[in-house]
């Protein structure tokens, strides 16, 4: 396990959640995207999805957070996904209108996590001057930080993260990277997505391809 990066809250560990998949089939649309995938991931480990366009990231992170069902093999995990994923999208979560003191305060709220830890998480991303503006006049680099406060708020041990470093910049890929350590040094584990190279330590690869 990590080292837990300094100055972040001092959220309580996890409980020890595994994630393991065998032999995972998915299609969209009645054409075959992901065939015969395996992997497992124990508390503090990672994993990036690569790929071209088409070959199913997207789609397997749906699969494992429950809204797609697999044409074959098994996805097991020790909780119930609904109790264990925080997903960060291609959406950030975060009404236009509202700030993101409201914002993250509600997110705060309904997964039962200190409204203490809001500040400490935004400051860590480089966020907190902005705490009461509206998140529609935020950059898309400044939503996407908010929109990962959002999921360390979630307090969930398995992050799934869809081009998670999208809109952001080499600083913003940083914090990300921080933020992931983070995590991780909780006993996390973390999946994500990305066309961008991260340059996480002691991460797992998997490079998805056409299903012939």
């Amino acid at each position: 396990m990590l080292d837990r990066p300094t100055d972040f809250p001092a959220m309580t560990p996890f409980p020890a959640v595994s994630l393991s998949v065998h032999g995972l089939a998915l299609s969209r649309g009645g054409l075959r995207l992901v065939e015969a995938i395996s992997f497992a991931l124990k508390p503090g480990e990672a994993l990036l999805l690569t790929g071209a366009n088409g070959t199913g990231k997207t789609t397997l992170m749906r699969a494992l957070a429950g809204l797609v069902r697999p044409d074959t093999g098994q996805i097991a995990c020790e909780e119930p996904v609904e109790d264990a994923i925080a997903w960060l999208g291609h959406s950030d979560g975060l009404k236009p209108g509202e700030s993101l003191r409201a914002a993250l305060r509600f997110w705060a709220d309904i997964h039962g996590t200190s409204r203490k830890t809001i500040l400490p998480l935004m400051r860590r991303m480089d966020i907190e001057p902005l705490i009461d503006r509206p998140a529609g006049q935020l950059s898309r680099g400044q939503q996407r930080r908010a929109g990962l406060v959002r999921m360390a708020l979630a307090n969930r041990p398995l992050w799934l993260l869809d081009e998670p470093a999208g809109p952001l910049d080499g600083a913003g890929r940083e914090r990300l990277a921080q933020l992931v350590a983070w995590h991780r040094a909780r006993g996390g584990i973390v999946l994500a997505a990305t066309h961008q190279a991260l340059d996480w330590p002691d991460v797992q690869h998997l490079a998805l391809k056409a299903a012939s």
